[in-house]
C-alpha cells in the first residue's frame, strides 16, 4: 500500500474528482490503480474564502516498487504504515483469577473488551447503572431537579463521555495506532464509518448509548462479566500486593489484577484509595464557566461564505489567552450545536459540562472557558493529596447557592460579567442548560484570580473570532471536572507505585482526558495486566 497526504480539492469537489487527483498526483493511469480508501480528512479554516478539504489517502497499484522509488524524493508520498491492531498475549487454558476492571468508562470499557478478545474473562465492577436506566436518572435532574448520586452524568456505563459531544480525537502521541483499535470497534458497534477518516470525529450521546450497549454484550459472549450497581469501598493490601476489594454489598472479591479506570468524580472511592496507603498526588487540573453564543455566529466567523455547508458541519473553535496575572485561560470540550447540561454527581452542588448530539443542529454553540489552577492553589501536598476535591465541592457549592439552592445554574451576560455587574434579563441568546439559569453575579463564583483573567481573555478572544465577546453571550457556571485533580501515580509496567497488582488508568488516574485517550489508555493497560498474569 501507498499512503499520499496533503492531497487538496476544493470543498465542494465532485467524488469522481477525488480519483482523478490521485491519477495526477502519481502520474499513473486508472488502469494502474487497484483501489484506495480515505485514510484521513481535514480542512483548513484558516483561510475561510479558499476552504479546501485535505486528504490523506491510503491505495493498492499495480507495480507499487516502481511508483515508490520514481516518488522517492517526495515526502507526501510513503508507503503505508501498519494500522491493524495486534494481542500481545492470549489467555491460559486455566486461569487461577480472573483480571477485574473498576469502572465502565470508556477506559474501563476498552480495558474489559481487550483483555475479553485476549480470553481473559475480566470482571467488570460499574458502581451505576446500565446506560439506558442511567439515562432516565440524568434526565430526572435535568427536568425534575431529582439527583440520583449513584447514577448521573458522571456515574454508569458509558462514563462521563456518554454525555458529551462524543469527540474521538485527542493530541496524544499514538505510534502503535490504538486510537485506530477504539475507531475500529466503535464502527463495528455502529458509529458512523466516517469517524475513521474525518479530523476530529464525533458521535453523539444518542448514537452512544446503543454503541456501549454493544460492545458490553461482545465482552459477555467472550466469557466477561458486567456486574452493575456494585461499589469498591475499600481494598485488601498485604505487603504492597493488592489481593482483593470490599464491595459496597458485603462482598469480598479475591483480586491480584485490577484496573483502576475510575472517572474524574469517583471523589469517594479517591479517599478510600488514600486511607490504604495507595500513593496518590495533587495534580492541575482547570475551572471556568460555560459559555453560549449563536452556532450561525461562529458558523460565520470561522467559515465566512462555506458557513452552512453540510460537508463540513458546524464550525468549532479552539481559544487560548495567557492573561497579565499569568494565567492561562482556554476554551475546554467546544460543543457545536448542542447544550450546557448539569453534571453534578453529589447533592446540593451545581456543575456544568457541554453536550451534543450527532447532528450539532441545536441552536447554541458552548464551550467551557477555563482557568488553570495548579496545588498550590489549593493546598494540595503529598501530605493532602485530595485538598483539590475540597477546593472543587466549595466552589460546587457556593454555585448551587448562587443558583438559587434548587439545582438551577448561575448565569450572567458576558457584557455584564466583563463590565462587573449583575445580569437581570437574558437577550439573544437563551441558555439551553437545564434545569434552568438564574442570572447573578459570577464574580462571586470562582476565586479573584480567575475572574480577572477571565475578564481580560473574553475580549482577546474578540479577536480571533469576531462577536465572541458580544453582550448578550451567556456564562454559565460553575465548570470544575474538565480533568482529575489527583493522579494516582503509575510505573512503566502500569501498576501503582506502592501496590503490585493496581493499575491505575484513564481520566481518574490523571491518564486520560476524553473518550478516544481513555479508550488508548485502557488499552495499554490491558495489555500491561494481561503480560504480567503470564510471566
Amino acid at each position: 500500500m501507498i499512503r499520499i497526504t496533503e492531497l487538496r480539492l476544493p470543498v465542494n469537489h465532485a467524488p469522481e474528482e477525488l480519483e482523478a487527483a490521485i491519477l495526477k498526483r502519481l502520474s499513473i493511469s486508472s488502469k494502474d490503480l487497484v483501489e484506495f480508501s480515505v485514510f484521513k480528512r481535514s480542512h483548513d479554516a484558516r483561510k475561510n474564502s479558499a476552504l479546501s478539504f485535505i486528504y490523506t489517502i491510503d491505495l493498492s497499484i499495480k507495480d507499487e516498487d516502481k511508483v515508490l522509488k520514481k516518488w522517492g524524493h517526495d515526502p507526501h508520498v510513503r508507503p503505508s504504515p501498519d494500522t491493524s491492531y495486534h494481542y500481545v498475549a492470549k489467555a491460559p487454558p486455566e486461569l487461577k483469577k480472573r483480571p477485574v476492571v473498576i469502572g465502565f468508562g470508556p477506559c474501563g470499557i476498552f480495558a474489559a473488551l481487550i483483555l475479553a478478545q485476549m480470553g481473559f474473562k475480566p470482571i467488570v465492577l460499574e458502581r451505576g447503572k446500565q446506560v439506558r436506566e442511567r439515562t432516565q436518572d440524568t434526565w430526572g435532574l435535568w427536568r425534575k431537579k431529582i439527583l440520583n448520586p449513584e447514577s448521573n452524568v458522571q456515574f454508569g456505563e458509558g462514563g462521563a463521555g456518554t454525555f458529551s459531544d462524543g469527540k474521538l480525537y485527542s493530541q496524544i502521541k499514538d505510534p502503535k495506532f490504538y486510537g485506530r483499535k477504539v475507531i475500529e470497534e466503535f464502527i463495528k458497534a455502529g458509529a458512523p464509518e466516517e469517524i475513521a477518516y474525518v479530523a476530529k470525529p464525533h458521535i453523539g450521546t444518542f448514537r452512544l448509548v446503543g454503541m456501549v450497549e454493544k460492545i458490553r454484550q461482545e465482552i459477555i459472549d467472550l466469557g466477561g462479566e458486567i456486574r452493575f450497581q456494585q461499589k469498591v469501598t475499600s481494598f485488601d493490601i498485604q505487603d504492597g500486593q493488592l489481593r482483593g476489594l470490599y464491595l459496597e454489598s458485603g462482598e469480598v472479591l479475591e483480586a491480584d489484577h485490577v484496573v483502576l479506570a475510575l472517572g474524574h468524580s469517583a471523589r469517594d472511592t479517591f479517599k478510600a484509595l488514600h486511607q490504604a496507603g495507595v500513593y496518590i498526588e495533587p495534580k492541575p487540573f482547570s475551572v471556568g464557566f460555560r459559555i453560549e453564543h449563536p452556532q450561525s455566529l461562529i458558523d460565520k466567523a470561522r467559515l465566512g461564505p462555506h458557513a452552512g455547508n453540510p460537508l463540513i458541519g458546524a464550525a468549532d473553535y479552539k481559544l487560548v489567552h495567557h492573561a497579565k496575572n499569568g494565567r492561562a485561560v482556554y476554551s475546554f470540550c467546544m460543543c457545536p450545536g448542542g447544550t450546557v447540561v448539569a453534571a453534578t454527581s453529589e447533592e446540593n452542588r451545581v456543575v456544568t459540562n457541554g453536550m451534543s448530539q450527532y447532528s450539532r443542529n441545536e441552536r447554541n454553540a458552548n464551550a467551557g472557558i477555563v482557568v488553570n489552577v495548579d496545588p498550590s492553589d489549593y493546598g494540595g501536598s503529598a501530605a493532602n493529596p485530595l485538598a483539590g476535591i475540597d477546593f472543587q465541592r466549595a466552589l460546587e457549592s457556593k454555585a448551587f447557592e448562587l443558583g438559587g439552592k434548587n439545582y438551577e445554574a448561575p448565569g450572567q451576560l458576558v457584557g455584564d460579567f466583563i463590565a462587573g455587574r449583575p445580569s437581570n434579563e437574558f437577550g439573544r441568546v437563551i441558555p439551553s442548560y437545564k434545569p434552568g439559569v438564574h442570572l447573578t453575579d459570577l464574580a462571586e463564583a470562582l476565586p479573584s484570580f480567575a475572574i480577572e483573567a477571565m475578564r481580560e481573555a473574553l475580549p482577546a478572544f474578540e479577536k480571533q473570532i469576531k462577536g465572541f465577546s458580544m453582550p448578550d453571550a451567556v456564562l454559565t457556571g460553575v465548570e470544575t471536572r474538565t480533568s482529575s485533580p489527583i493522579r494516582i501515580t503509575r510505573g512503566t509496567n502500569y501498576q501503582s507505585l506502592n501496590v503490585k497488582g493496581l493499575y491505575p488508568a484513564g481520566e481518574g488516574a490523571g491518564y486520560a482526558g476524553g473518550i478516544l485517550s481513555a479508550g488508548v489508555d485502557g488499552i495499554k493497560v490491558a495489555e500491561a495486566l494481561a503480560l504480567d498474569i503470564l510471566k
